[in-house]
């Protein structure tokens, strides 16, 4: 009988982060959360940054937490969010915090990038979506601005490889967190240097891509000194987070859609090869690195962070509502009141978020929502029938039949949403597990000690381990959502 088995998955999202202590005993996979803490960005002289040594110390305390329980981890892995960075100097030293994804500094930066390299350039060698906080506006906005610290730097770091590097002293570049950058070609998956030398970003940055599932390197003496743990391996999973949620996918066969709903809601479907169209241009879709040399043909589309920043709004203005109480308050709002175009440019920035709903409703000639409820609902639909329309995109474009749609990570929680889906896409929904991404990091993390082969094994693993629910379409609300899905594309002015 094999011996019980303790990892720990760091999963460090926008807004939180968590050490997950991972054991794998007999045939299932148990998760229990030794840490949680905040991920808060900081604002200093105008410019947004991550905080960055307090994750890292954020992360030792996880596993000194683990260590405080007599617990000996056989490894650890880590995943984030994608297109953020860190520089370091040539004695590898990091030169600044890295700058959140959602600073300004990118503003406009696209449109200044196509009169070097045409939108249809960059799309046929990338197959990325076009969004202002990739990796590549970000570079080029430091280009521009002539700074001294790309001017200076020798290497740089995606998240998850400079948190690793932070605890190993080991460098590397996982390719599907390389592949949130518009930077990395699909086809050869490796850094399109002609691209990134066309833009004026120094083409000396860019580590070798390297495959997720390797150990990248052992924890650092002082540090396994520090926290109490042993000096264990530190694997390079998929290091972007819908990288390992999508691995965790309990699905069989390759019929269904996922959506890795959270902050974003990331709407896809898995293929062999980069799907890179006019078909797939129009929808702006995008070709990101899967963990076994697959491809996640998938739309961003802005998810749950809406309703995030709404419930920030209400609570600075005394309204302390929680989120199941936000969902129970738009169950008993009226259907269907109006709509909005979640991926709206509007929706983008931090601020008051119901403010900007019902200016988009009164913009676009619709009844302007007033409650909470009434608000809270005209977002959770919309989000449903964009992820209709987005599920239609995919459909046309790659050719997958799509009867099924698996919704994996937070938002699985949400019952609601999980209804309005099947019913707005007429397929059957299955929801959970919630912690898909922690169990994806975990997955790699066995297939690199050997416990299992691959990603298909691990989805075995997980319908062992984790419960589901599915949710059927209702066929007596099909009329109604067919008619709203009219009203959607034509008052929300969605394309």
């Amino acid at each position: 009988m094999e011996q019980v088995l303790h990892m720990m998955a760091f999963d460090l999202g926008a807004s939180s982060g968590r050490a997950i202590l991972g054991t794998l005993e007999g045939d299932k996979l148990h998760l229990r959360e030794l840490h949680r803490f905040s991920n808060d960005p900081v604002e200093l002289v105008g410019r947004l940054y991550w905080d960055l040594p307090r994750l890292v110390h954020e992360m030792k305390q996880g596993l000194n937490k683990a260590a405080l329980e007599g617990l000996e981890p056989a490894s650890l892995g880590i995943d984030t969010w994608g297109v953020d960075y860190g520089l370091l100097d040539k004695a590898g030293h990091l030169m600044g915090n890295p700058v959140h994804y959602r600073d300004a500094r990118t503003d406009r930066v696209m449109e200044a990038a196509f009169e070097l390299v045409p939108r249809e350039e960059i799309y046929r060698r990338t197959g990325l979506a076009f969004l202002p906080l990739n990796t590549i506006y970000q570079l080029y906005s430091e280009v521009r601005e002539h700074d001294p610290l790309l001017a200076h730097a020798r290497k740089l770091l995606f998240m998850p490889d400079l948190l690793a590097y932070l605890l190993t002293g080991t460098m590397g570049c996982e390719y599907t967190i390389a592949s949130t950058s518009q930077l990395l070609s699909p086809a050869t998956r490796s850094w399109d240097m002609e691209l990134i030398e066309k833009l004026g970003i120094p083409k000396r940055i860019f580590l070798p891509v390297t495959e997720p599932g390797a150990v990248r390197g052992m924890l650092d003496a002082r540090i396994a000194r520090e926290t109490g743990v042993g000096v264990i391996p530190v694997v390079a999973v998929g290091g972007h987070d819908t990288a390992s949620a999508v691995a965790a996918v309990p699905a069989e066969g390759r019929d269904f859609a996922y959506i890795s709903s959270g902050t974003w809601s990331l709407v896809g479907v898995e293929t062999d090869e980069p799907v890179i169209s006019d078909a797939a241009t129009k929808a702006n879709l995008t070709n990101e690195g899967g963990v076994e040399g697959n491809v996640r043909v998938l739309k961003n589309v802005m998810g749950l962070w809406i309703i995030q920043e709404c419930r920030r709004e209400w609570e600075r203005r005394g309204r302390l509502l929680s989120f199941e109480r936000i969902v129970e308050a738009a169950k008993e709002a009226e259907p269907f009141y109006a709509f909005i175009d979640p991926n709206d440019d509007s929706f983008s920035p931090p601020g008051d978020m119901p403010l900007r709903v019902q200016e988009f409703c009164l913009h676009s000639g619709q009844a302007v929502p007033q409650t909470a409820g009434q608000i809270a609902r005209v977002v959770y639909e919309s989000l449903a029938l964009k992820y209709r329309w987005t599920v239609e995109r995919l459909r046309e474009t790659t050719g997958n039949p799509i009867r099924c749609l698996h919704i994996v990570g937070g938002g699985a929680n949400n019952e609601l949403l999980n209804q309005f889906t099947a019913d707005a896409l007429g397929i059957p929904v299955t929801a959970g597990p919630a912690e898909a991404t922690a169990i994806g990091n975990l997955l790699l993390q066995m297939k690199a000690l050997g416990r299992i082969r691959d990603v298909a094994e691990g989805r075995q693993l997980v319908r062992r381990s984790f419960g589901v629910k599915t949710y059927a379409p209702d066929p007596a609300a099909r009329a109604g959502w067919d008619e709203a899905y009219a009203r959607f594309l034509r008052e929300a002015s969605v394309e």
